[in-house]
Parts: C-alpha cells; structure tokens; sequence
C-alpha cells in the first residue's frame, strides 16, 4: 500500500504485537526521531523527551516491565516516552535562542511569553495537572513516530500493561518522581498481518457544537 500521504498513513497503520528480527536503519531511526521532536509542545516546553532502547538487556528489562509481552522481546527498538512535568522550571535559553535565531520570536514576544508560561505552568501546578500537560506532549510526539514509521514501511505498537517504577528501573530513572513514563512503543517490522477491525460510524463517536451520548 502506497502510505506517501499522511491519510494514507493514518489509514494503513496497525498495531503490530510480532515482529522480524530484522534491524531499522540507523538513518530510518533518526529521522523518526526528528520527526517526533517535532510535535507541537504546549508553550514549546518540549517536556518530553524518548529513550532509544535496541540492546538485548534493556528489551529483556521492558519485557520484563511489561510482564512478558512480545513486542520487546521481538522488535529490534524500543522507545519509551518520559514526560518531564517539570521542564519549566529548567533553563529555557536554548528555546529562546533557537526561536530568536529562526526570526519566529523578538525579544518583545519571548519577555512576554516566558512569564506568562511561567504563570501557566504555576497555575497547572496548583491543580495538580502538571503530569497531565507533559504527558499529552509525550503522547503527541508518539503519534508523529507511528505515522511516519507507517511511511517507512516500519510496524509500531503503543503499549499499554506496564509497571512504571519498572520500567524507570530499566531506562536508569529509578526513584525519579519528577519524570513519568507517558508510553511505550515498539519499532520494528512486522512478522504479521493485522487486519483493520473497523471503527463506529461518526455518528456514534462524533458531536457537533455538543456532546450528545447515543
């Protein structure tokens, strides 16, 4: 199936749970990687960040964090998406500088723009929903890997069925509650056809102007 659009993306992907032990091009790797860095990020925190899992020890350890499910033990990558409820509390410069550079943002624009994201952020802490904001930045990132993965002809899986102190444990954040696991994935080529099940009319799953259960 050709997959040069990104409709043609959406529609071809699946999730794959088995995997051929073939390897992903390092370039293929880094281009995904790019591509996810380039999800849009509230306030441009970029509060997410993945770690690239390919040795046999740590595939064996999400295995293990993921109490046996085969996609680690299969696929050649692994990533893991860690959002960083607290990036706005870290030096900020380099996002500055980067936008300045680019000519995106003045110095009037970034002045105003530092504080009222400072007071957002305050605001989310609270309300306790700090976690919540860096881990849909996370979430973001992963769907730009699955759809472009899709493009490249790779087979992704998003997992769900993890323990996150385990999995801290295997990517070397053990005990650090300032980061969350936001999702595991998958990165690989498939040792298997999934047929698409199908998704309810949009008349079930879709309102206009209000929400109006079935």
């Amino acid at each position: 199936m050709n997959t040069s659009t990104v409709a043609a993306a959406i529609r071809a992907r699946r999730t794959v749970r088995h995997y051929r032990p073939d390897p992903v091009a390092a370039e293929d790797l880094e281009v995904l990687l790019e591509l996810a860095m380039e999800a849009p990020s509230s306030w441009n925190l970029q509060d997410r960040s993945i770690v690239v899992v390919r040795g046999r020890v740590g595939r064996e350890g999400l295995a293990w964090a993921t109490g046996g499910q085969p996609q680690p033990q299969e696929a050649p990558v692994m990533l893991v998406f860690v959002a960083e409820p607290y990036a706005w509390q870290a030096d900020r410069s380099d996002v500055f500088e980067s936008a300045r550079a680019a000519g995106a943002w003045n110095e009037e624009f970034i002045a105003g723009f530092s504080a009222a994201s400072m007071d957002f952020q305050q605001g989310l802490a609270e309300r306790g929903l700090l976690r919540e904001y860096a881990v849909k930045d996370a979430m973001i990132a992963a769907g730009y890997v699955m759809l472009a993965a899709t493009e490249l002809g790779l087979a992704t899986s998003p997992m769900n069925g993890w323990d996150e102190a385990r999995v801290k444990k295997v990517i070397g954040i053990e005990g650090r509650e300032d980061l969350s696991i936001a999702l595991l994935m998958s990165l690989g080529y498939a040792a298997e056809e999934r047929i698409h099940p199908g998704r309810r009319d949009l008349a079930r799953t879709v309102h206009r102007e209000q929400y109006r259960p079935a």
